[in-house]
């Protein structure tokens, strides 16, 4: 193993781009951050070789071969110093740092601890930080609705029920028995947050984590409520309006504020978040917001021209003027009669695209004028 090849540096990199290299692959390789552990600990091993001096020269020239005094003991452990790469790999083996010939710390040190420190250090383990709004507010929700691409014209309502959790009806959502009331917690003092001090190779430091006494809630129920069980919520159904904007298109998201999930013992609710499914059509296809659509005519309307009726997707009638000598396949743009454009100003357009239509079967009459037409060249 290349120690500057896996931190991605030149041999004579400086100690600087060394620890730019190293906080970066450590960022993305570290396991609390579901990166790969095995890599995490080589990146560390070349870390802590190259960002020494003395380890660096003696790597330069010897490669990764340690004496009894810089590097690994008979033991397996750091012979003197500190070794992170020895000490993640025997995690949570209880070993005793001062009897390995490590430093000493009063056999309180615990190896466990390590990704504590360095999500400390490099801002990972935001999740261990649970805030007390955090804990109580409501999960959002989302949900699909299928409307037809009539509705799309202009602004309309759905209705749709929800199952989820609701606001508890006896307690109000304050989770305690009516009359009662709730406590803050001894534990954390209505913070939501205990502390604890920790001691590591790099010193003491604090952390901040939920309260277990009071889920990082900062507020316990003298008497929890009957029906709810404390919770401040149940399970229940609710019926939503969804206002719907004219001229929405498939994948569009609505957000409607605070009806998620309901938060608990009062927490602020979750938010429902509607993803909007536009049916295919029949006649129509619509592409961004203009229409497309076919319409058919005879040999002689496409010959001498005609004056031929287009139904909308409003289902009102047009009048499309085909002129003298329409050939099959011509498109023609109607303004103005495709989709309302979202922003509320103006529509796209309708395209129809003409096609003659060959009779399949034909009269006496009509084989005897076409044989005609045809002597005549047409």
């Amino acid at each position: 193993m290349d120690y500057y090849e896996v931190l991605g540096v030149s041999r004579n990199a400086t100690q600087e781009d060394i620890k730019k290299a190293f906080h970066k692959l450590a960022h993305r390789y570290h396991p609390d951050k579901g990166g790969d552990e095995k890599k995490f600990k080589e990146i560390n091993e070349a870390y802590q070789v190259l960002s020494d001096k003395q380890k660096r020269n003696q790597y330069d020239q010897f490669g990764r071969v340690f004496d009894g005094q810089n590097g690994f003991s008979a033991e397996g452990g750091p012979a003197s110093g500190w070794d992170f790469n020895w000490a993640w790999s025997n995690r949570g083996q209880g070993q005793d740092f001062s009897a390995q010939g490590g430093p000493a710390w009063d056999g309180e040190f615990d190896v466990g601890d390590l990704s504590d420190v360095f999500g400390d250090l490099f801002g990972f383990g935001g999740g261990r930080r649970t805030a007390k709004k955090d804990a109580r507010k409501g999960k959002d929700i989302q949900v699909d609705i299928e409307i037809p691409l009539e509705k799309t014209l202009k602004e309309s309502i759905e209705k749709i029920i929800l199952s989820k959790q609701i606001l508890c009806h006896r307690c109000q959502g304050a989770g305690a028995e009516p009359g009662t009331k709730a406590k803050e917690c001894f534990s954390c003092r209505g913070t939501g947050q205990v502390q604890q001090v920790r001691k590591t190779f790099l010193g003491s430091y604090t952390t901040l984590s939920t309260c277990p006494e009071c889920k990082g809630e900062g507020t316990i129920p003298e008497k929890p409520c009957n029906v709810c069980k404390g919770e401040g919520r149940i399970k229940g159904q609710e019926t939503i309006e969804i206002h719907i904007p004219a001229g929405v298109d498939t994948n569009q998201v609505i957000r409607v504020d605070g009806k998620g999930e309901a938060g608990k013992k009062q927490g602020k609710p979750g938010n429902l978040y509607v993803r909007l499914l536009i049916k295919q059509h029949s006649v129509f296809e619509r592409r961004g917001d203009d229409l497309f659509t076919a319409a058919e005519i005879s040999f002689s309307q496409a010959a001498l021209g005609d004056e031929i009726e287009i139904e909308t997707l409003e289902k009102t009638r047009i009048l499309l003027n085909v002129p003298a000598g329409t050939e099959s396949g011509k498109v023609f743009r109607v303004s103005g009669k495709g989709i309302p454009h979202f922003s509320g100003y103006g529509r796209g357009n309708l395209y129809v695209e003409l096609k003659i239509k060959t009779p399949k079967k034909l009269s006496k009459k009509q084989k005897e004028l076409l044989e005609k037409l045809k002597e005549e060249g047409l």
